[in-house]
Formats: structure tokens, C-alpha cells, sequence
């Protein structure tokens, strides 16, 4: 089946604009992480990539909302640190302070969710069948990974990737019967990935397959709002676990629900932008793709 034939599938005409803007958006936030402190011009950038400024900023904006200097700015270091302040200034407010773009509606995704059992989470996935889909996304090509019970896994495939990114997920539940079903799959990707069908009224359906502990941490990051962020050790105090921070981070690390659940919302004591199960580059994608939606 075809790419745009998933697209089809999904009951939207699209995903994202060009399959390829986001290895062009992944590259830009390489370039300009790396040399923030020279601030490389548009037309730098653009040279460094072979494309007219023009070109690079239309496709760049389309994507994120933003330009690529202001997008840099919205998922900082400092802005990340300011997140995080007394203040907790949504995401939108900040990037109206820094003369970015302005207003409009900013949508959360509502979500609905269960966890497994103690004795299903023991059984590694025996007696339950996962049916699996590859899908465009704004972040590059994701992997869905649904149960009769809603969606169970989202991770993201480099280019070439998909065996990999498939085996690291079905690692987590190895007895699992799995069924490639790209049918099933697209109406949550579809969901998923388009701001305008974020709805309280038609919640996604999420089911958690962990440890006690884990569950309680990604249940946990599903409160954290759309424009804020929190710490592991904000994390562990809301858990009532004050100490186990590292243990906090772990299970970040291991959400299986990326973007959904959103681990990228949480960042080190610092404020800093700390690693990430699918690539930095991509967590500093989805902050800044956050900003810019509205």
C-alpha cells in the first residue's frame, strides 16, 4: 500500500505537507543547535542545504508555525528554564514576549486511559494480539501499535529505521501476538497528529502496559498541559517517591506512548533539554511544533 493510500485511510487529506519536510525541519534543528552561538543566518542555513532562503523558510513555517530563528527560541535553554519558573508561563505567552507568533487556539490532546493489570504486564504480552501500522507524521515516519483496547505504542522510525524501531517496541512485549494492520492503525494516527481533531468529546482511547511504578509516571505525564513542563523530581514528588528521581527518569525513558504520553514535556532539574528514547533533535521538533500550533 501506498503512502498516500495510508493518508487516505486515516479520513484526513493529510499529514504532513511534503514527506520530506521534516528530514529538512530535523536538519535545520541539527544545524542550529549546534551552532546557536554563532546564530547561522537563513541564508547560511540554506546554502549548508542546498535550497533558495525562500524555499527553506516557507517550508520550515508550514511545518512548524514559526520561522527557524523563532523556533530556536522557543525550546531554548533558557526558555525551557522559564517553563519551568514560578511564573509557568504557557508556551504560547512566552513566544508572544519574544515577538514570535501570535495568538490563536491552542489545542491539548485529551486522552483517555487505562492500564493493564499487574498479572496481563507479568505475561509480556501473551494472549494479546497488537496490530501495527507505519504512518507520516509531522516528527518523520511513526510506528502505531494499537489493542482492542485503544493505543498501546507510538515510537518514530529513522529513515530506514523501521525494523529497528519495530523490534525496540516489540521487545517491551515479546509473548504479544502482532499483526501488521495499517487499516486500524490510521484513524489513530490520524487523531494523533491533527491539532483540529484534539477533542474532549471524542477522547483517545490510550491503554498503559507497564510496571505499578511506570504507569504512575506516565499517568503522570498525561497531566502535564500543552506549553509547560516539569522535572523528574517534580515527577517523583508528585508520586509521593520524592527520592526516586532516577527511577522517575527510567520510566520516562521508557513511555511507550511517545507524544501522546508527552515525555517530551519533561526535562532535567536544570531546565535543560535531557535525552530523549527517539533523538534530542526530535523532542526540541515536538516542543517548538507545539509552540507554533495555535
Amino acid at each position: 500500500m501506498t503512502l498516500a493510500q495510508q493518508i487516505d485511510l486515516s479520513g484526513s487529506t493529510d499529514i504532513t505537507p511534503d514527506g520530506s519536510d521534516y528530514e529538512t525541519v530535523r536538519r535545520v534543528i541539527e544545524m542550529l543547535t549546534l551552532d546557536y552561538q554563532s546564530q547561522p543566518s537563513l541564508e547560511v542555513i540554506a546554502e549548508r542545504l542546498g535550497q533558495s532562503p525562500t524555499q527553506l523558510q516557507k517550508t520550515f513555517t508550514r511545518w512548524a508555525g514559526l520561522s527557524p530563528k523563532a523556533f530556536l527560541q522557543a525550546v531554548t535553554l533558557d526558555h525551557a528554564k522559564r517553563l519551568l519558573g514560578r511564573e509557568e508561563l504557557p508556551l504560547l505567552e512566552t513566544s508572544l514576549e519574544l515577538g514570535l507568533s501570535g495568538p490563536g487556539r491552542l489545542h491539548d490532546l485529551f486522552v483517555t486511559h487505562e492500564a493493564m493489570s499487574p498479572g496481563e504486564w507479568k505475561a509480556r504480552g501473551a494472549g494479546l494480539t497488537i496490530r501495527y501500522g507505519y504512518h507520516p507524521s509531522p516528527f518523520g515516519l511513526a510506528l502505531v501499535m494499537i489493542t482492542e483496547r485503544g493505543l498501546a505504542g507510538l515510537a518514530f522510525a529513522d529513515e530506514g529505521g523501521e525494523v529497528v524501531c519495530f523490534d525496540d517496541m516489540a521487545q517491551r512485549w515479546p509473548n504479544a501476538h502482532y499483526v501488521e494492520d495499517i487499516e486500524a492503525t490510521a484513524p489513530y494516527a490520524a487523531r494523533v497528529f491533527h491539532p483540529e481533531r484534539w477533542s474532549a468529546e471524542e477522547p483517545l482511547r490510550v491503554v498503559l502496559i507497564g510496571s505499578d511504578f511506570q504507569i504512575r509516571v506516565w499517568e503522570s505525564l498525561l497531566q502535564i498541559p500543552l506549553g509547560k513542563a516539569v522535572t523528574y523530581s517534580d515527577i517523583a514528588q508528585k508520586i509521593g517517591q520524592p527520592t526516586a528521581s532516577r527511577a522517575v527518569g527510567a520510566a520516562v525513558g521508557r513511555n511507550p506512548i511517545s507524544f501522546v504520553v508527552p515525555c517530551h514535556r519533561a526535562l532535567g532539574k536544570s531546565g535543560a533539554l535531557t535525552g530523549y528514547h527517539w533523538g534530542l533533535t526530535r523532542k526540541r521538533a515536538m516542543l517548538g511544533w507545539e509552540a507554533g500550533k495555535g
